[in-house]
């Protein structure tokens, strides 16, 4: 097994080796890179290892930017203090990462992963992986707080049938039917709500998966629906959001 560890701090890059060769003996460690430019031009030299340890920040950059510049197809383990939930893009694809510090019974699950599924990473799977890292952790709106008679009260996002664009106001819309004005507009709105549970049907509904009662086609392409609690107007989801709404349902 010939491996290259990418890692800019020299006491975790030293760890990294000693547990290497405790777990692995007969490993080969190729190399140990520090930066981004420096792991790139050893590449360009030597080829790929069968193996990378790869830490996420260096000193010049992400690591990511790595990949931009040459093409990697051997299994990557990164080493890192990410976000688990971004991170977990890239373990259904069989490339592992450790969680800083680095334990060794953590290492050794990772390497025997590897040697049992002999692990061929695709260009594919490394571009998911970066871009799943990249994007922004987005933090969607979980409460709305809103005037209720002289008093204000807070309503959860998971609560909320659907929003309404009426006579230049928008209206939030519990599941219990009652009705309140808040100070948003749709767009607004979009940008805030968790795309997985609300969509924007037209130019007057956002809707709540869990508020859709029933479903019909309709003409030129579109969908009727029917929400709970029940609007005065009907609900049909325009042609232009036809095709992205079915794919919302699809997830």
């Amino acid at each position: 097994m010939k491996v290259l560890i990418v890692e800019d701090e020299i006491a975790a890059a030293r760890r990294l080796t000693k547990m290497l060769q405790s777990i692995e003996p007969s490993s080969e460690l190729m190399a140990i890179t520090d930066s981004i430019s420096s792991t790139v031009l050893w590449l360009k030299e030597h080829g790929e290892p069968d193996l990378i340890l790869m830490d996420i920040h260096l000193a010049d950059g992400s690591s990511f930017k790595i990949f931009e510049q040459i093409k990697i197809k051997c299994p990557i383990i990164f080493t890192t203090a990410y976000d688990q939930y971004a991170i977990q893009a890239f373990k259904v694809n069989s490339i592992d990462y450790l969680l800083k510090p680095i334990k060794q019974e953590e290492l050794a699950f990772s390497l025997n992963k590897f040697k049992e599924k002999s692990v061929e990473t695709s260009n594919s799977d490394i571009e998911r992986l970066i871009n799943e890292l990249k994007k922004p952790q987005q933090n969607y709106q979980q409460r709305f707080v809103v005037q209720f008679a002289d008093k204000l009260k807070s309503i959860e996002a998971v609560t909320i049938a659907y929003f309404i664009a009426m006579e230049k106001s928008v209206f939030l819309i519990a599941n219990d039917g009652h009705q309140f004005a808040i100070d948003y507009t749709l767009e607004k709105l979009e940008e805030v709500l968790n795309p997985k549970i609300f969509f924007r049907i037209n130019r007057k509904f956002i809707v709540n998966f869990s508020a859709i009662k029933g479903m019909f086609t309709y003409s030129k392409s579109r969908v009727k629906i029917e929400l709970t609690p029940s609007p005065e107007t009907e609900v049909i989801v325009s042609s232009e959001r036809a095709s992205g709404f079915k794919e919302w349902l699809n997830q």
